[in-house]
Order: C-alpha cells, then sequence, then structure tokens
C-alpha cells in the first residue's frame, strides 16, 4: 500500500518558539507574527494582503486537542516606504490563539489546497516532540526555521499517519479500488468493529504474526483504518444524499445526532481495533489470556495473563506468573487510569501506538512502576534515552511466555 509523503499534504512548513510579542496581543497591540525570506519564497508567497483561510489547532499537553477554522492575512507593513520590507502573518482573536503563550511552539504550514495550518503546542509536551519528528524540524533562535517540501521525502510511515490524524489532516486513500472490492459486500453499513478488525486480517494473507509480531499488528491496523475511512466515506456520502429533511423543515437536530454519531464511532473504533489485532498475536503465540475481565472495584484490565483463576487465588502480594496489559490508542493523561487496575500485579504493561511521548510524560511512568510497550516501527519517535527502556510487541510475548513457562 502506497502510504504518501508529506508533499502530498503540504507544500512547506516553518516553526519558532513564539515569543511575549508573538503570543500576548496586549504587549504589542497587535495578532501578528513575523515571517522570513525562505518561508516566503517556499510556501507563502509575497503578495500583499494576502488572505489565506486558516485552521488553528491546539495540540496540547496531555489534553485533548482543538480546533478552530479563521483567517489570516499576510502583508508587508512598509509597503511603498523607503525601507526594506517586513512581512507579517495577522491572525485572528480565537480560542486557540488565546490558550498560547510565549515559550510554546508554533507550526506555520500551507496545505496543497492553499489553506493555512496554524499550529501551537506547549514546550517540552508529547504534541510538540511528534510534530518535532513528523516536519523534520526544531526551532533555533528567535526567527521562524523552514523548509519546503518535495516528491523526495522518503514515505510516510503508520506514526506519521497517527499525527497527521491527530491534527485534523485528512489521509488519502491511493488504492481505493481495491478498497471498494474488499468492502463491496459490507455495502453502506458499520459492521461490528470485530468483523472488520478480522476482514482485515483476512485480506492480507501474507502478514503473520509469528513472522514478526510488531510489523503484524501495525499491518493489520494500518489496513483496517484504511477500509474504515473508505466504508465511512460510502456510508456518510449515501446518508448526505438522502438529506436531512423532516416535516416542519430542515431537520437540524438529526444532522446533529448523525455528526456525532460520525465523530464518536471514529474514536471509539482505534481503541476496539487494537485489542482485537492484539487478541489475534496473542493467539497466534498460543499465550493464554483473558480480555475484559472484571477484578477489584469493578475495574476491567484490557488483558489479564493468564487467566482470572489464577489471579484470584493469587495472595494480596501477587503470583509471578500474572501479568495485566493495558491497551491505549492514545496516552495522553490516561495511562494513569491503568494504575488501578489488578492491584495483585506490582507491575503494570501499557501498549500504545501514540509516537514521541515526551520524557517527563514516560519518566513519571517509570516511576509508577508502568513499563510502557509500543510497536517496534514506531519507536524511533522516542529519544534514545527512551528507546533503550521501551519495550517491543515481541519483548512483551518473550516476558509473558517466560512467566507462563512457570507453570510446567
Amino acid at each position: 500500500m502506497r502510504r504518501g509523503q508529506l508533499s502530498d499534504y503540504f507544500e512547506g512548513v516553518g516553526v519558532k518558539r513564539l515569543s511575549d510579542v508573538d503570543a500576548e496581543p496586549k504587549r504589542s497591540n497587535q495578532h501578528e507574527i513575523g515571517t522570513t525570506a525562505k518561508m516566503r519564497g517556499d510556501f507563502l508567497g509575497e503578495t500583499h494582503k494576502q488572505s489565506f483561510k486558516a485552521i488553528y489547532v491546539w495540540l496540547g499537553g496531555d489534553q485533548e486537542g482543538f480546533t478552530e477554522e479563521g483567517q489570516a492575512t499576510h502583508y508587508d507593513v512598509r509597503i511603498n516606504k523607503p525601507r526594506p520590507p517586513e512581512w507579517r502573518l495577522y491572525y485572528t482573536s480565537n480560542p486557540v490563539t488565546e490558550a498560547m503563550k510565549a515559550g510554546d511552539t508554533l507550526f506555520l504550514a500551507r496545505h496543497r489546497n492553499g489553506v493555512l495550518w496554524f499550529i501551537v503546542s506547549p514546550k517540552e509536551s508529547s504534541g510538540e516532540r511528534q510534530l518535532f519528528w513528523l516536519f523534520g524540524l526544531q526551532p533555533e533562535g528567535r526567527s521562524f526555521v523552514s523548509r519546503e517540501f518535495s516528491d523526495k521525502e522518503p514515505e510516510l510511515d503508520f506514526a506519521a499517519h497517527f499525527i497527521l490524524d491527530e491534527i485534523g489532516i485528512g489521509l488519502e486513500e491511493p488504492e481505493a479500488e481495491n478498497l471498494d472490492s474488499i468492502i463491496g459486500e459490507l455495502g453502506t453499513t458499520f459492521p461490528k468493529t470485530a468483523e472488520l478488525s478480522d476482514l482485515a486480517r483476512r485480506t492480507l494473507p501474507e502478514v503473520r504474526a509469528e513472522d514478526n509480531p510488531d510489523d503484524a499488528l501495525i499491518a493489520w491496523l494500518d489496513h483496517e483504518g484504511a477500509l474504515f475511512r473508505r466504508l465511512e466515506r460510502h456510508v456518510v456520502s449515501e446518508r448526505l444524499k438522502q438529506g436531512f429533511v423532516a416535516a416542519e423543515g430542515t431537520d437540524v437536530e438529526g444532522f446533529i445526532r448523525f455528526s456525532l454519531s460520525v465523530q464518536n464511532r471514529r474514536k471509539s473504533r482505534m481503541g476496539h481495533s487494537l485489542e482485537n489485532h492484539l487478541e489475534a498475536v496473542f493467539e497466534a503465540y498460543a499465550i493464554r489470556h483473558i480480555r475484559g475481565a472484571v477484578t477489584e472495584h469493578n475495574h476491567k484490565p484490557d488483558f489479564l495473563f493468564p487467566d482470572l483463576e489464577t489471579y484470584q487465588k493469587a495472595p494480596a502480594a501477587g503470583d509471578p506468573r500474572l501479568t495485566m496489559l493495558g491497551a491505549k490508542s492514545t496516552c495522553k493523561d490516561r495511562w494513569r487510569q491503568v494504575l488501578a487496575e489488578a492491584k495483585k500485579i506490582s507491575q503494570k504493561h501499557l501498549l500504545t501506538l501514540e509516537p514521541g511521548i515526551s520524557e517527563p510524560q514516560t519518566d513519571q511512568m517509570a516511576a509508577h512502576d508502568l513499563q510502557l510497550v509500543v510497536p517496534a516501527t514506531i519507536h524511533e519517535g522516542y529519544t534514545d534515552a527512551q528507546r533503550k527502556w521501551l519495550w517491543s510487541v515481541r519483548d512483551f510475548i518473550n516476558e509473558v511466555r517466560e512467566r507462563q513457562e512457570r507453570e510446567r
């Protein structure tokens, strides 16, 4: 499957650390940021008072981000003056620009369709680290550092697609006809997530978890994601053709309910998909496990090894054969939820697909005796120090198999 390149989405990007004047209009009485000659040459241009449609994104710390649509104007403040030009980007006030502050990092990227993406993330946050890795740039000094994208960029991998999806970039499906032939039997209705996960695995017969569990997990997830997006396009298109009309006129409430159902399905699908494919990996290795078992205080760890009976008979101090694994496609601040699950197991394990979690976050995890498990192909987004600590899916499988062999 062709994954595309950054040049398929963006013409170029600039990154800078926001100063007081950039981020706090009260300090400068303006809402504007200076641009560089390289940015203008690469992707912004030099059309005086050019107005751009802009998408403002806050990718903040541990919390969920948010997005606002607006405008931005690029202009030369010294036009028709006997002084060198001075170009600035004027941005509109909105919840994103109100949330940003000096020290935060701004990523200014121009999409191929002309839209400016104004993405802000706090310093040393996971979002900032992920965007540094995605765009291959880090700020230096007080001005923008920028680059233009070409068709010689490396192909985007799963982690890159993950980050693009997080900031709201719609992913293209270059193999639409092949995907349509696979989902044709589904019509215009969504199957249960387990059924779609099974379809994804069946239509990738060359992928075997026994050969490489890390690669297999990512391949299955990637393929299912493409199938889901293609099916979603068909389902939503068909519903929009029907329109939202009620006896009294436009069915606004019906449209809102449909829109929310689309968003909620997107949010929940990845988590269930991850669990489905992880279970297939464990079954391929004949690892004893139970999914969603109820432990103390009605907690339900995603996976408990080897089984609930062993857990229930174990003393409060635990049993060396026991292991638990939480599975979260993104960590955010939710990783702490895993700490309360399965109290008889002191060391927790958590598998995530999130690339480039910040070092302060992973330091906190380690301090709470939480071992992070990340598919090997996503390790690249982490620092050298973090990679020495991270486990791969294969590492986790080897550990669980060793513990279960103690039963014999």
